[in-house]
């Protein structure tokens, strides 16, 4: 079983004590091509490519110009520990034991659109480079064409070594778009978060974003394998609801 998530856009900077163990990411080489042609650009350029204000273009401009590998503990942080957005907030990983650790960092996937994709453990320097970003190198258009099946592959190479492969597909619709879903080596479930207002049901983009979190540290913290379990989950009011839950789209709501 593999869960996917999107990263975050916040990010925290601060040291950690928490886990002294890292990895490294896979696609490093390919990162620094993307940064390569971020290089090229004026703070001004920044700004006008990732539609932002011009302290966040500013900040980002410099944080392309000093990210360098090799990365290590001194000059980057664990992927897992770095993302701070909504999603983060939910998994709370500064609370995983190291056997949460352990799990997380053999189920867990991160996608992004500078590291391609991301174990929980993975070194990161800071950035910001959505994936749906219309950044163009010498061969590709864009982020996605850059990618191209890499991601696709990178996760069926996992499938591979397990028996029961099965992807838990949380990421935002941005990041999904660069996964190939016809070649992938495993089934899909997609998982929605509901939100009751007014009497009817809907998604609500900033609690979607904390259950996705909430659901994966439910995940990691309780060892889950068999999906079926993944069920239970009922944190924060949210339930599975069978009513609206079709195949493998599963839906939980609260009210």
């Amino acid at each position: 079983m593999i869960i996917l998530l999107s990263p975050a856009k916040i990010l925290n900077l601060k040291p950690q004590n928490i886990i002294q163990k890292f990895t490294l990411p896979d696609f490093t080489d390919r990162s620094q091509i993307l940064i390569n042609e971020l290089r090229k650009l004026t703070p001004d350029k920044v700004m006008e490519l990732l539609t932002v204000n011009k302290a966040i273009a500013d900040l980002n401009y410099l944080r392309y110009i000093q990210w360098h590998l090799p990365f290590k503990p001194g000059n980057a942080k664990q992927a897992v520990l770095m993302f701070n957005g909504e999603v983060y907030h939910g998994l709370m990983a500064s609370t995983f034991t190291a056997d949460d650790f352990v799990f997380a960092q053999k189920h867990l996937r991160i996608l992004s659109g500078l590291y391609g994709i991301l174990r929980p453990l993975d070194l990161i320097q800071p950035y910001r480079l959505e994936m749906g970003i219309k950044l163009a190198t010498e061969k590709h258009p864009n982020i996605y064409k850059f990618w191209g099946d890499d991601i696709t592959e990178t996760l069926n190479e996992s499938f591979r070594k397990m028996k029961k492969p099965l992807l838990i597909h949380m990421a935002s619709h941005e990041y999904a778009k660069v996964i190939n879903f016809k070649k992938l080596q495993a089934p899909v479930i997609k998982i929605e978060f509901w939100e009751q207002k007014d009497e009817k049901y809907k998604t609500i983009v900033i609690y979607t974003k904390k259950a996705r979190g909430m659901l994966s540290r439910y995940i990691i913290k309780n060892k889950i394998s068999n999906p079926e379990d993944i069920k239970g989950f009922n944190d924060e009011g949210y339930i599975f609801n069978p009513r609206y839950s079709k195949d493998n789209n599963w839906v939980f709501t609260r009210r």
